[in-house]
């Protein structure tokens, strides 16, 4: 089989392009050498979205891996529109997800508020992996509003996988979320498919202390990838304690 040699954004590694994959670098450059035969559609479509390809380079790399191209894969490219809009987005968080709930992209605010993400790997990147896997409980105030977030979340991905039956790696994350959280399968089994709407939340940052916040969901026109921008009521306490936050970041 021919190998698989993956292109590297400028400035991407072969250990970082590892880590946003989910893979090992070993098994990379196996990859990228021949070594290793068969990679399965799930660890090409994770390649795809870890270097951001577009349907076409993408249709190129399944190929180049003796696959098909699933006809209903999700599209993970981020929009032109999308990079501007978190380049030029600096006094409020915002990040980019792909439709089955990958992080694709976040501004410095962001990673204000919820902690650097760079310092995820492999699952820990998708949503709702995160929160069905992770002890969140000391971020969320009310214990209500956690599993009302928890429900649409898994009411969204239900959603998106009926949309797309064929997509490799989000067949894969579904399967490995029933065979690790039976509270995910308990939710999967009883939620309403419908997308997700965004919420407001009350969250507890480790350094500014409680806020309310509004986090609203942006479609990008013509793709699939969704925007989360939180924001708080002007002139609000929250808001100040949010532009606090925001700053002190940007300060370091």
């Amino acid at each position: 089989m021919p190998s698989v040699k993956p292109r590297r954004s400028p400035g991407l590694r072969r250990e970082d392009l590892a880590t946003l994959a989910g893979i090992s670098v070993d098994y990379l450059v196996q990859l990228e050498q021949g070594r290793a035969t068969n990679p399965s559609p799930a660890v090409v479509a994770a390649l795809t979205r870890a270097l951001r390809l577009t349907a076409a380079d993408a249709a190129a790399l399944y190929q180049s891996a003796g696959l098909a191209a699933p006809s209903s894969a999700i599209d993970r490219s981020l929009p032109d529109s999308v990079e501007r809009l978190l380049a030029r987005t600096t006094d409020r968080p915002a990040a980019a997800y792909s439709a089955d709930w990958w992080l694709l992209r976040w501004n410095p605010a962001w990673a204000a508020l919820m902690g650097d993400p760079m310092a995820l790997a492999g699952r820990a990147r998708n949503q709702v992996w995160y929160e069905m896997t992770t002890d969140t409980k000391a971020i969320w105030v009310d214990p209500a509003e956690r599993e009302r977030y928890r429900d649409a979340l898994v009411g969204d991905l239900r959603a998106v996988r009926a949309t797309h039956p064929g997509d490799a790696e989000l067949g894969e994350l579904v399967e490995a979320l029933h065979a690790e959280c039976p509270d995910f399968t308990a939710r999967w089994d009883t939620a309403r498919p419908a997308g997700y709407r965004g919420a407001r939340k009350r969250i507890s940052h480790p350094v500014a202390g409680l806020m309310r916040l509004d986090g609203d969901v942006f479609q990008a026109t013509g793709s699939g990838v969704r925007v989360i921008v939180y924001s708080a009521a002007p002139g609000s306490p929250d808001a100040a304690r949010l532009a606090s936050v925001v700053e002190s970041f940007s300060a370091l």
